[in-house]
């Protein structure tokens, strides 16, 4: 039986188009690792793997470690946001700009 990390995984990735494989090169994983994480009871990965996995499912590491159901849309504003705060300055001004100028439209 899958554990609630592995089904969070399981169903992101299906709920993105993401097949096992792709999640595999995204995450510097294997297949096998992966296909364990998402149908074994007990998984252990690293801090490492989890922020990978994560952050190629476009969530935080919390919302997948967290034993609550996933809000996919919350997570992936959540996890767009630390990767805007991770930006150069001047190309956090860019997206900005961008999102204004879509804003009046």
């Amino acid at each position: 039986m899958a554990s609630p990390l592995g089904k969070k995984i399981n169903a992101r990735r299906r709920e993105l188009g993401i097949s096992l494989e792709r999640l595999a090169e995204l995450t510097e994983s294997s297949k096998s690792y992966l296909w364990e994480l998402e149908n074994r009871d007990k998984p252990n990965p690293s801090l490492d793997k989890v922020t990978r996995i994560a952050s190629a499912l476009n969530l935080t590491p919390e919302a997948l470690l967290d034993t609550n159901t996933l809000d996919s849309q919350s997570e992936t504003d959540k996890a767009f946001f630390r990767k805007y705060q991770e930006l150069e300055d001047k190309d956090k001004e860019k997206l900005r700009q961008l999102v204004d100028t879509w804003w009046k439209d």
